[in-house]
Parts: structure tokens; sequence; C-alpha cells
């Protein structure tokens, strides 16, 4: 996960929420509070080398919960997340402090 504070526009930043090609899957989307955990509003995009991404611009000075759902069936946290915290699932979530 990259963050790149515009410049031009004040209070937001750009994520990119990557994944390696390590987690074996077809299908990647992000999932977290920034959309309302649709799990379809946020797919990440397939590059060549078999990882994923994606980019979203959101308000700066906030945390946002999210998780990765795989293949429309498995949830993953990001690797190396700001933190991670549980949630009432027994599990946790990763968060994203912009």
């Amino acid at each position: 996960m990259n963050k790149a504070y515009l410049k031009t526009k004040k209070g937001v930043v750009k994520v990119t929420f990557e994944l390696p090609a390590q987690v074996a899957a077809k299908q990647a989307v992000v999932v977290g509070e920034f959309n309302n955990w649709d799990p379809t509003a946020t797919p990440l995009k397939r590059k060549k080398d078999g990882s994923f991404s994606t980019a979203l611009t959101l308000e700066s000075g906030k945390e946002y919960r999210f998780k990765y759902y795989l293949d429309g069936e498995r949830w993953e946290n990001d690797p190396n997340p700001d933190r991670l915290v549980p949630n009432m699932f027994g599990t946790q979530d990763s968060v994203l402090t912009t």
C-alpha cells in the first residue's frame, strides 16, 4: 500500500492498494469503510506479473478499516498495513491511516 499526498488537492491522499502475485488469486477486490464494505465496488486490476493493484483518492486525516476479498470466497489482510485491529468476526482488519 502506497500513499501520495496531493499538492494540487488539499485534504486528500491517493492510496494505491497492492497485492503480490503470491496471493494466488484470480480476482481481488479491496473492501472497507471507504466503500461501505461493498465486495464489488473496488476491484483490483491484475498486472502482467500476476500482482494486483488499484488506486483510490481518500480524505486525509482519517483511519479506514479494510480487507481484500479474493476469488469471491476468502478474506486477506494487507501485507503491510499501518496496523491491524480486531473485528467482530474474531479475526483482524487492516487499518489505513491517511
